[in-house]
């Protein structure tokens, strides 16, 4: 597996950051050559799920005001708010890498686990996936998620990525987005507030954790960047695209 290493201008410039997982992807899927990246945005921004409605997952008028932009990703889950204390991950991975990714059930299994794993060895505090791709920490007697995940595949990859929060202004979470018009039993109706949390682990230590868990041997050197700024203006930065639901 192979890393790329995001430059400060793409890390300030959200349509290039999701760009950047369709095109991952596409390499992926021409090469047979996997990828994993790590980033924290600079500034807060919301993102959205491939099929969700914008105006039912985001407050609109909030997000205005507080000039926060709504973009929508390639892949699927829920609504999220990036930025500074929000860790994200991706990696794009060969289907044919392990039996258990030729199904979206047993692939979510297969690599939240593996995430679960890397992170409770740097936490004191028990982590367990909860849903389908939430990961969550025991915090007294109540679960609260830290992290959620998504994925898109290909005929022969597949993307997965998620976030990690750590350090994030969880008031932003209340005031930007709406309660999620789909959740998991876990949350039992629970307010944005009473239901995320940030992992009491620092930035660097989950970064060590993702590094442990997907093994990068070095960069890819030939990666299409050309690409993914084309993308990021052809669709990324488009009403059409974000805000065609």
């Amino acid at each position: 597996m192979e890393q790329l290493d995001l430059t400060s201008e793409l890390l300030a410039d959200p349509a290039r950051l999701l760009a950047l997982d369709e095109v991952a992807l596409e390499f992926t899927e021409a090469t047979g050559r996997e990828l994993v990246w790590f980033w924290e945005s600079t500034r807060p921004w919301v993102v959205i799920g491939l099929g969700q409605a914008i105006a039912l997952e985001a407050n609109l008028e909030a997000c205005e005001q507080e000039r926060v932009p709504v973009y929508r990703r390639c892949s699927g889950g829920g609504a999220v708010i990036q930025g500074p204390g929000c860790l994200n991950y991706a990696v794009t991975l060969r289907l044919d890498r392990d039996s258990a990714l030729s199904q979206v059930t047993s692939t979510n299994s297969w690599v939240m686990e593996r995430l679960r794993r890397g992170i409770q060895r740097q936490s004191s505090a028990e982590i367990a996936v909860q849903g389908h791709t939430d990961l969550s920490f025991r915090d007294g007697s109540v679960w609260r998620k830290f992290s959620g995940n998504a994925q898109r595949r290909r005929r022969s990859a597949l993307l997965f990525h998620g976030t990690l929060l750590h350090a994030f202004d969880l008031s932003r979470i209340a005031t930007c987005l709406r309660h999620p018009s789909a959740e998991p039993g876990y949350r039992a109706g629970r307010t944005h507030l009473e239901f995320v949390a940030n992992l009491p682990v620092g930035g660097e230590a989950l970064r060590t954790a993702l590094r442990n868990s997907w093994g990068p041997q070095g960069p890819a050197a030939d990666f299409p960047w050309a690409r993914v700024h084309r993308l990021a203006d052809e669709r990324y930065r488009t009403d059409v695209w974000n805000r065609r639901r």
